[in-house]
């Protein structure tokens, strides 16, 4: 069996910047994002840890690790 990978939706990235869905997408679309790791019919996934490591080089001052809450 393979490895599992922790994935991010839209909504997901959302939520942890605790912006819109809208806001996400933006975002996610801005040249420096993580690629996404697939493109599903229901949208984009990304990588959990890819997304984390734009968070803490991009955004550190806004948006706290959810474990730090």
């Amino acid at each position: 069996m393979g490895t599992r990978r922790r994935l991010y939706t839209t909504g997901d990235i959302a939520d942890r910047l605790g912006v819109s869905r809208q806001r996400a997408y933006v975002l996610a679309n801005r040249h420096g994002f993580p690629e996404p790791f697939d493109d599903l019919p229901g949208g984009s996934v990304w990588l959990v840890e890819d997304v984390e490591a734009w968070i803490r080089a991009n955004r550190e001052t806004r948006a706290q690790d959810p474990g730090e809450r």
